[in-house]
Parts: C-alpha cells; sequence; structure tokens
C-alpha cells in the first residue's frame, strides 16, 4: 500500500533546535521559562495586541478568556454551531449555557443575521448572554464589522475563536484581535504547532496577568502555598514554547503553501460538475488551514461521508466538514439560530462538504495522488 497521506501533520522548520538547545542549555525543562516569556512577546507583535498568554491549549485559552468575561453558572454564551467541540466545552466547564448561531455562506462563519435574532429575542426576555464565542473555521475570519456592532448595541462583549485563522486577516487586520479576547491553537495539526498549546491574546493586560494567576494553579504571593482563588494548571510547558518560536518564523511561509494547495486543488478539480470549495470572502484574507470541497447533491450521487471511506480505502486522510454543535447528542434541544427561516446553512455544509488533506510538508507527488484519486471517485458513471 502507499505511503499514508495525512490530513494536516506537523510541519518543521529547523529554527525550532535552536530554541529548543537554548531551553536545554538552560535548563528550563518546565512549565513557564524564557522561551514562553519570550513566545508571548512576538506572538503579541505578530498579531500587535498589547500581550498574549501562552497555556497548554486553545481550549484552556478560551476558558479563561470566558472566565475573564464574567461568565458563570447558569449565564448564556452564544456560539458558533460550525465549530470544533473545544470551541463550546469551556462553555460547560463553567456551567453555562450553550446557545448557537448559524453560519452565513459567504464566509462559512458566524451569521449575522442570526445573530440579530438571537439578541433580539434574548433581549425581549430580560436574558442577554454574558459573551459571544465567534469562531473563525478553516483559516477565514468571521464578517466581524456587523457582529461587533451588534454586540455593542446589546453591550456583550466578543470573544474571537482564532485557533484556525492565524495568519489570516480581516480587511487588512490580523484575525483574532476583534474581540475583548482572542484565542489561538497550536494544535500538532494547526498551521504551527507546538505539539500541543494554546494563546490568550488582548489589549487587556490587566485581564491577561489575571488570567496568568488562574493559569498557574491561582497561588497567592506568599512563602508557602496559599490559595484563595480556584485556578488551573494551564501554563506552556518551556519546550513546547521553544518549539513555537522556531514555528511562528515560518508562518508567513506555511500560508502561502496552504493557499498553494488550495489553488491546485481547485484549478484541478473545480470544472467538474457539482464540485465547489469554500469561498473567500472579499473582507478578508484566509490562510487555507484546510482546503474545503463541496459536493452538490443534485448533480453528484454520492455523498462527502462516501467519498471519505474512499480515500481511506487509499490510504489517504480526509474528513467531513465539522458536525455542527446543535445536532451533537450533548447539546440535544439547546437553542439554535438559523441564517434564515428554514434554512441552516451548517447542515448543509455538513452534509456536502469535505477536508482534503491541506499539508505544508505535502510533496507535489502526493498531491497529484490525492487529487486523481478524487477525479476517480467523482468520474465514475454511477455518480451522476
Amino acid at each position: 500500500m502507499s505511503e499514508r497521506i495525512y490530513l494536516s501533520p506537523p510541519h518543521m522548520g529547523g529554527e525550532e533546535l535552536e530554541f529548543i538547545h537554548e531551553a536545554f542549555e538552560s535548563n528550563w525543562i518546565a512549565p513557564l521559562g524564557p522561551q514562553v516569556s519570550a513566545f508571548e512577546k512576538e506572538v503579541a507583535s505578530y498579531v500587535g495586541t498589547r500581550g498574549a498568554l501562552a497555556v497548554n491549549s486553545g481550549t484552556a485559552a478560551i476558558h479563561l478568556g470566558l472566565r475573564l468575561l464574567g461568565v458563570r453558572s447558569g449565564d448564556k454564551v452564544f456560539c458558533s454551531t460550525l465549530t470544533f467541540i473545544g470551541s463550546v466545552n469551556p462553555i460547560l466547564y463553567l456551567n453555562a449555557e450553550p446557545v448557537f448561531i448559524d453560519s452565513e455562506p459567504s464566509s462559512w462563519n458566524m451569521s449575522p443575521n442570526a445573530l440579530k435574532r438571537a439578541l433580539e429575542d434574548a433581549a425581549q426576555n430580560d436574558d442577554l448572554p454574558k459573551a459571544v464565542v465567534v469562531v473563525n473555521i478553516y483559516g477565514q475570519s468571521t464578517d466581524m464589522d456587523p457582529i461587533l456592532d451588534l454586540c455593542d448595541e446589546y453591550g456583550v462583549p466578543v470573544l474571537e475563536d482564532a485557533a484556525e485563522s492565524l495568519g489570516a486577516f480581516y480587511k487588512g487586520k490580523p484575525s483574532g484581535t476583534f474581540g475583548k479576547y482572542g484565542t489561538f491553537s497550536f494544535n500538532g495539526n494547526k498551521i504551527i504547532t507546538t505539539s500541543g498549546g494554546g494563546m490568550l491574546v488582548s489589549n487587556d493586560t490587566e485581564g491577561l496577568e489575571k488570567a496568568r494567576f488562574w493559569a498557574t494553579q491561582a497561588r497567592d504571593p506568599a512563602s508557602y502555598y496559599q490559595h484563595s482563588e480556584m485556578g488551573y494548571n494551564y501554563r506552556m510547558s518551556n519546550i513546547l514554547a521553544a518549539i513555537g518560536r522556531g514555528q511562528l518564523r515560518v508562518l508567513d511561509d506555511r500560508v502561502k503553501r496552504r493557499r498553494e494547495i488550495f489553488d491546485t486543488y481547485k484549478s484541478e478539480l473545480g470544472s467538474i460538475p457539482g464540485v465547489g470549495f469554500m469561498p473567500e470572502a472579499e473582507f478578508g484574507k484566509s490562510n487555507r488551514w484546510l482546503t474545503v470541497m463541496t459536493l452538490d447533491p443534485e448533480t453528484i450521487k454520492k455523498n462527502p461521508f462516501e467519498l471519505v471511506d474512499y480515500l481511506e480505502e487509499q490510504n489517504i486522510e480526509s474528513r467531513p466538514v465539522w458536525k455542527p454543535m446543535h445536532l451533537q447528542p450533548l447539546f440535544q434541544g439547546k437553542k439554535y439560530y438559523t441564517h434564515e427561516e428554514n434554512r441552516s446553512i451548517s447542515d448543509i455544509l455538513f452534509k456536502t462538504g469535505i477536508c482534503l488533506p491541506s499539508g505544508t510538508a505535502m510533496s507535489q507527488e502526493d498531491l497529484e495522488r490525492v487529487i486523481d484519486a478524487i477525479r476517480e471517485f467523482l468520474t465514475k458513471q454511477d455518480n451522476y
């Protein structure tokens, strides 16, 4: 069997070893340390915020951000439905209740139309959310201006989950910097990685310091171990931060390559009847973390789930678009607001979309192998 092609594997650039060596030489083989501090400063500088806090996952960053926004037991938190569970679990950690908001077609991210109706209903019932979690999926920014205008109108703060969109832009400004707090993920499959890790960014440096305190077990400033608040073991290790510093130096190259991979898929497969690709909204520039293709059920008989199985037979990893949170058994019965009445964009995308291998270390030969396999699947007579 041919060598396996993964969806989005890590891609080391070489400079990581230099910083790892520095960490070993200094004997900082623990959470915290000079590599962590340097990584925080470099990420803040890259995205243009006053500060950043390195933690051990993007989920931890969201958890800390929501706690900073005052989310407590019984509160409502609005959240994009088309996302990974890590965007929503922190709402549950705080014993709050998620309300899900549909996507819109131009970006596949949060629909201002759906958010408007949700906020109107909440205001009428005197039950406004404590926060809105806006998720940027597959490397593309949400249309933030109308979202922020709506949230400002109702006095609701925004947390921007940019786990998948580091290196993307919205109207020339880096993704992840539009809400009160922004979060990034450095999981092994992201555009850059620290193996596992995340970052909370903000211009609210006082809030970041409070989150830093919570993330280090909320230890009070005393000579002995004293704790007056509940904290967490959320800090990033010095070794992983060293990896992150090396990765950050090749981020722009990684974005360029991901966009090239997307363009190749689109040019080779986009002319096949019924095949589409995730659009790039006119208001931004996507990092194209994953190339997402859609299959029109009016034209193509077989669905993306069958294509996933077919590619797996060829030892090629792919996956369906995120299953929306409002469809998850865990959230059965939770409120959900669609983009239009009786039309859920996220349901359509889940049923028609497939994520294709997009790793930047993928060779041209491997890319052609994936394209050939997809073309073979799509051009079989019984597919139309």
